[in-house]
C-alpha cells in the first residue's frame, strides 16, 4: 500500500469586496492582511485561489504575510499592512477555488418547510454558476480532499467563496449534498478541516473569526444569521 500522510485544509472566503467587483475594500485588505498574519506560523506550502480579482487579491495580501510572492513583485498591503516577498508558497490561480453552484437540489431533497425559500435562492444565481458548477465541485474535491501522497503532511490553503467552503465542509460531515445551503461564511473567516489517512475527515474550525477586530467582522454575512 502506498504511503500517505495529513492534509491540513486551510479554507478561507476572501475579504470584503468593492461594490464593483475590481478588487477589496479598505476593510477587505485589512481582514486579508490581519489573516495572514494569523497563519504565518502554520507550514503552509501553497495558496489557491479563485480566478476573481477578489479572490486573488486576497491570497496575495494573504501570501505576502506568509513570506510568499514572486520576487520582484510590489506587496500590496502597503505601509504597515504589507508584508515581505520572499520564498514561500506562491498564490496560484484555480477555477476550482471559483465562485459557482456546486450542486443545485431537486425539491424532493429539501426539507418541506424551507424548500421554497432555498429554491428561490439559488433562483438567483446565473444558469452558467449553475451549469458549471457540479463539474467544478468534483474537480474541488478531487483537488483538496483527502491524505496526501507520500509520508509528510500538507498544509494548504484555498482562498475561495462561500459556495465552495459549504460545499466542503458539507463533503467532510458526509452530510446530503444540499447541505452545502445553510452553511455560510464571513469574509477572511478560516476554516480547517483534516484529512488523516485511515480516519474519518476532521473540521476542526468553521468560520472563525478571532484573529479580526470586531469592526471587521460578520462582513459579507447575513445579518439575521450573526450572533
Amino acid at each position: 500500500m502506498a504511503e500517505s500522510a495529513t492534509r491540513y485544509l486551510y479554507l478561507t472566503r476572501h475579504g470584503e469586496a468593492a461594490p464593483d467587483g475590481s478588487g477589496l475594500t479598505a476593510d477587505g485588505r485589512r481582514q486579508a492582511v490581519l489573516l495572514g498574519r494569523r497563519l504565518a506560523d502554520r507550514p503552509i506550502t501553497a495558496v489557491h485561489h479563485g480566478p476573481l480579482p477578489r479572490a486573488a487579491q486576497s491570497a496575495r495580501l494573504i501570501a505576502e504575510q506568509l513570506g510568499g510572492g514572486r520576487p520582484g513583485d510590489e506587496p500590496l498591503g502597503g505601509g504597515q499592512l504589507g508584508g515581505g516577498w520572499q520564498a514561500g508558497a506562491v498564490p496560484t490561480v484555480c477555477e476550482e477555488a471559483g465562485d459557482y453552484v456546486p450542486y443545485v437540489p431537486e425539491r424532493h431533497e429539501l426539507p418541506a418547510d424551507s424548500a421554497d425559500y432555498l429554491l428561490d435562492f439559488l433562483a438567483q444565481s446565473t444558469a452558467e454558476e449553475r451549469a458549471r458548477g457540479p463539474e467544478l465541485a468534483r474537480r474541488a474535491v478531487q483537488r483538496f480532499t483527502g491524505p496526501v501522497a507520500g509520508g509528510e503532511d500538507r498544509h494548504e490553503l484555498v482562498v475561495t467563496h462561500a459556495f465552495l467552503i459549504g460545499w466542503l465542509v458539507r463533503h467532510a460531515l458526509s452530510a446530503p449534498a444540499w447541505r452545502w445551503l445553510g452553511l455560510n461564511s464571513c469574509n477572511a473567516a478560516l476554516t480547517v478541516i483534516r484529512y488523516t489517512p485511515g480516519r474519518p475527515s476532521y473540521v476542526l474550525l468553521h468560520n472563525d473569526m478571532r484573529h479580526l477586530p470586531d469592526e471587521l467582522c460578520w462582513t459579507g454575512f447575513p445579518s439575521e444569521a450573526r450572533c
